[in-house]
């Protein structure tokens, strides 16, 4: 298998079962489904899945038995694969879709790894990471896991040389960003709940005041973190770095399936970044990516051609020269440079 340039870790992956409704959901009747899908899922799985549709080399690092569906389901998506064998089956995951796009998931805890299987993870994620660009840690952590443990990879993964994006929530997430700069990732994927919970700050006040979402980056930046892709959902989503601060809002879509978007919204940052683009153009890329997905069924990912970037509004809020910062602005970047998300392919 070629050297991978994306690595991602799912220390708790599963099949996302989704449901699909006829109608609107009334608790308490009897409902006939309407097509359901199964789907090998997990955040990190999902993001390797959108980056290999793109034409990257990617692999995924997951526990799972060589016999586990999962690793079947993988196998005829041709998505390469590193697991640690582990006795247990991989958990599946409900999503209850109705036809307006709203969606409600039914998560399984997922089984919890010992000792000499978090390092067996740990040792297969470092081998790949020798020489890839990123690896993305991401998602819920098995029970029984300490909940340092994404800190911990954070530090260990430092001597690859590969670049760290990471995108979990609750407990882990405050862990990671109560463990000091030397565990800080070099980019972070909060939504604003979860940017919530590491500020302080209410939600519905981050959502509603731009001043305050900056404000409470900008204490992430403090704590270490190079990027911070702050995604709003139907809002669009926030980039923010030591080069400046921009903003994009999503092309109007009919919301078919919300699962998933979000870890396409981080592939399409990833993937613009492995093509060179700009920090607007790297969240251009992540909205559109985003969008494409939540159009989508299911956890399915977008291939480049569902996916359009022209159709991205991109401001930026500021810009930072090495005198300091800039004017505030309210021009949309420019879209130059060629990214998956203008439906080209990078192969």
């Amino acid at each position: 298998m070629p050297a991978p340039r994306v690595v991602t870790l799912t220390a708790n992956p599963s099949l996302d079962r989704t449901l699909s409704l006829p109608g609107p959901l009334v608790r308490g009747s009897v409902v006939r489904l309407a097509p359901s899908s199964t789907e090998p899922g997990g955040k990190g799985v999902n993001v390797a899945r959108a980056v290999a549709a793109a034409g990257e080399e990617v692999v995924t690092v997951l526990p799972a038995a060589d016999d586990d569906p999962i690793v079947g389901a993988l196998q005829r998506l041709r998505l390469p694969m590193a697991t640690v064998a582990v006795p247990t089956a991989v958990r599946t995951n409900y999503t209850v879709a109705e036809p307006d796009g709203t969606t409600t998931k039914l998560n399984e805890p997922g089984a919890p790894l010992d000792v000499r299987t978090r390092a067996a993870l740990a040792d297969v994620l470092h081998r790949y990471a020798e020489g890839a660009r990123w690896v993305v840690l991401s998602g819920s952590l098995p029970p029984d896991t300490p909940v340092d443990w994404y800190a911990e990879l954070v530090r260990s993964l430092r001597d690859t040389g590969a670049r760290i994006a990471v995108d979990t929530s609750e407990a882990p997430l405050v862990a990671l960003m109560s463990a000091g700069p030397d565990a800080a990732p070099d980019v972070l994927k909060p939504n604003s709940e979860e940017l919530a919970q590491l500020s302080g700050v209410p939600e519905a006040h981050l959502t509603t005041d731009r001043a305050a979402a900056l404000a409470a980056v900008a204490t992430l930046h403090e704590r270490g973190v190079a990027e911070v892709l702050l995604t709003l959902g139907g809002d669009g989503a926030l980039l923010s770095s030591a080069e400046g601060v921009w903003s994009a809002v999503p092309p109007r879509i009919v919301v078919r399936s919300t699962v998933g978007a979000g870890d396409c919204s981080l592939a399409g940052l990833l993937l613009a970044d492995l093509a060179g683009a700009a920090p607007a153009e790297r969240l251009r890329t992540a909205v559109a990516y985003g969008a494409a997905s939540a159009s989508l069924p299911g956890s399915a990912v977008p291939i480049p051609d569902q996916v359009d970037g022209a159709a991205v509004e991109v401001t930026t809020v500021r810009t930072i020269a090495a005198s300091g910062t800039g004017p505030t602005s309210t021009t949309p970047a420019p879209s130059t440079t060629p990214v998956p998300a203008a439906g080209r392919d990078v192969r």
